[in-house]
């Protein structure tokens, strides 16, 4: 698929829109963003990534903080966790896994897709962009924030994984009950961070990645965390989430 210069330039980050998107988080995230690791990380990364900028490098995505613009920490039902945003032009929504509907789906996403079909069979996967759930309560957060073009994981071990603690830290901190997806290592490597207490309910798998989707010991494919998810929030009394995508 061919996308034009409006859109491979609307998912660019640009200069001075990362402290633009700190200064515009709802004050709880801002709050968590405080202390002193988390503070210095994220100085450490936004000088990083504006000197990536200032160099030519073409990052995405254009609002790496969207999934906290919508939900507060008090909020969060589940957590889905990603690695970094996708790296293609059009792709990154600032939102983990998401894609706009316009885009081909990522291989990722197709077994996300596949594996919701297989596991709470009423939900519609018609289309990539997962806004949807990201209404409901579901905080689609990434290891890292950013990434530049054509190059996984090119802004990890860059302070991102320091903020992004300090964030799920502040979302398992809050009472209320929430269920946490850790699919794959960098995912799984962030339950250490979790701290002790409160009503949560931790799925592991395999990452949705076709490398690694159907392989041992805990393939994604036929993991069914979704309808678990779903089974665990209504024993708590709390609504389940419609998994469906699309209109």
């Amino acid at each position: 698929m061919l996308f034009t210069d409006n859109e491979i330039s609307g998912n660019r980050l640009q200069p001075g829109a990362l402290a633009a998107g700190i200064e515009n988080l709802p004050s709880a995230w801002r709050a968590c963003l405080q202390s002193a690791p988390a503070a210095q990380a994220l100085q450490t990364v936004t000088a990083f990534v504006e000197g990536r900028l200032a160099e030519g490098a073409t990052v995405y995505p254009s609002r790496p903080f969207r999934a906290l613009q919508a939900l507060l920490p008090s909020q969060v039902r589940v957590v889905v966790l990603g690695q970094d945003p996708y790296h293609g032009p059009g792709q990154a929504q600032g939102l983990a896994f998401s894609v706009p509907d316009a885009c081909p789906t990522p291989r990722s996403l197709r077994n996300i897709q596949k594996e919701i079909a297989r596991d709470t069979p009423r939900a519609r996967m018609t289309g990539n962009d997962l806004t949807p759930w990201s209404t409901q309560g579901v905080l689609l957060l990434n290891t890292s924030l950013t990434v530049e073009d054509g190059q996984a994981g090119a802004h990890a071990k860059r302070g991102w994984e320091a903020v992004t603690d300090a964030l799920i830290n502040a979302v398992a901190a809050a009472p209320h009950p929430k269920v946490f997806m850790l699919w794959g290592g960098h995912a799984q490597a962030k339950e250490a961070q979790l701290p002790a207490g409160g009503p949560r309910l931790v799925l592991k798998a395999n990452h949705p990645s076709p490398l690694s989707a159907s392989r041992p010991p805990a393939p994604f494919l036929g993991c069914g965390h979704f309808s678990q998810a779903n089974a665990w929030l209504l024993a708590q009394g709390m609504p389940a989430i419609d998994w469906s995508t699309g209109t």
